[in-house]
């Protein structure tokens, strides 16, 4: 019995040059000799691993901490593999940055770049991408000393808390465009994960977003000087063109044959020629602004040279002088997005002349509308007395053509679709 108890640590005994004896081991083993010492320590420092390895009836090996007990299925039958993927689950655990000097040897095999690529050559990549009004946001937006934070730091090795700490102050201009250079990286596979999971990256908060009034817009009106700008602004309130669009269109968009004006969104211009332009037949009103304009050229010469930032900031001290706050230029669009809800004016034709191609987005330029909605017993008695009249809905006579079929080709004006008989 002495002899097997005796087998058992001698089998167990190794150079002492070979294994360390860690300090806290030391005065507890000081009754055994060297090789014992040292064959114990390693033992003790064996147990000490996080995970162990457990294979389930079915043959598939498992993972478990046995700090917590939590299984993880390592989704392998292979006993060799499971013990590769056990022994580095437990190096992780032991020694983080030696496995993450290890990862770098083996992320630069598949791309050089991978632990030097930096979040500012991710946003001049974007920026080489983009063309036109696109790009000149763009490099606005990379500006914002939020990102200062992130610029010089490696990208594969970028945690949550760095993105918590640009993302601070709440500021929803940071917070969008970091969103977009995020997913920008992890679509060209410079992220081996997503740094915030999609449904952990903060709501952005956006300021209340108001129409201007029609009493607040006379008043603008009645308050500026400069012919051109009230011009502009009168434009805006009937078309409710955004400001650039509006800004750039000349004589030549005008067709006062079919009373129409035809223009392309500056925004979507480098998606492009498949972009529909936006036609719009205007009235009486409109008529009257586009005649004091330059018969030839642009309508707005001044305006038109102008950076969209200045022509917003000279319509907001117009604003503050007549104590009006929350709204900018934008809100015109907002403005008549509820005329155009309030009156029933068509969903599809309100769309087509704000220049939205979702609903979603014509449905946010229009929610904040008053609309009284009809009872429902009135409506039922119109409809069973006649049902054919309910049946046909009210279409307004918009002629919605490509520019070169105009130029071809002479349109007769569009005839009204007769009401069924009663």
């Amino acid at each position: 019995m002495g002899r097997i108890f005796t087998g058992i640590f001698t089998g167990l005994t190794a150079p002492a040059e070979l294994v360390y004896c860690s300090v806290n081991a030391r005065p507890l083993l000081a009754y055994c000799d060297s090789a014992d010492r040292f064959t114990l320590t390693a033992m003790s420092e064996a147990m000490k691993q996080q995970f162990g390895l457990i294979k389930r009836p079915w043959g598939i090996y498992y993972l478990k901490n046995k700090t917590t007990g939590k299984q993880t299925s390592l989704k392998t039958g292979d006993r060799e593999e499971a013990q590769r993927l056990l022994q580095a689950h437990n190096e992780t655990e032991s020694q983080p940055h030696f496995n993450l000097a290890l990862a770098r040897v083996y992320l630069n095999g598949v791309d050089p770049k991978l632990c030097t690529r930096t979040w500012q050559g991710v946003m001049e990549h974007i920026l080489e991408k983009k063309s036109g009004e696109t790009q000149r946001r763009w490099k606005v937006a990379i500006q914002d000393k939020n990102f200062d934070c992130l610029r010089d730091r490696t990208v594969a090795e970028t945690r949550p808390e760095h993105f918590d700490q640009a993302l601070a102050d709440a500021k929803v201009s940071t917070n969008v465009y970091l969103r977009r250079i995020h997913n920008h990286a992890l679509g060209m596979d410079w992220l081996l994960k997503p740094v915030i999971p999609r449904l952990q990256w903060p709501r952005p908060v956006f300021k209340t977003k108001r129409a201007i009034t029609a009493a607040e817009h006379a008043a603008v009106i009645s308050r500026e000087t400069n012919q051109e700008r009230r011009d502009f602004y009168e434009l805006l309130w009937h078309t409710g063109a955004a400001q650039s669009d509006a800004a750039y269109l000349s004589a030549e968009d005008i067709d006062w044959e079919q009373r129409t004006i035809c223009y392309s969104r500056q925004k979507l211009k480098s998606r492009g020629s498949n972009i529909k332009p936006a036609l719009i037949r205007f009235g009486e009103d409109v008529a009257e602004v586009l005649k004091r304009r330059p018969q030839t050229g642009p309508l707005f010469p001044y305006l038109r040279t102008v950076r969209p930032g200045d022509r917003a900031t000279e319509f907001k001290q117009r604003c503050e002088g007549l104590k009006i706050t929350g709204v900018t230029l934008h809100s015109y669009r907002y403005a008549w997005a509820e005329r155009a809800l309030k009156c029933g004016y068509p969903e599809r034709f309100a769309q087509q002349a704000l220049g939205h191609n979702s609903k979603a987005v014509h449905y946010a330029y229009s929610k904040r509308a008053e609309v009284t909605v009809p009872s429902l017993d009135e409506w039922e008695k119109q409809w069973k007395n006649n049902p054919q009249a309910a049946a046909t809905p009210k279409i307004v006579a918009v002629d919605f053509q490509s520019t070169q079929a105009a130029s071809t080709k002479q349109v007769s004006p569009p005839t009204a679709v007769p009401a069924a008989a009663p």
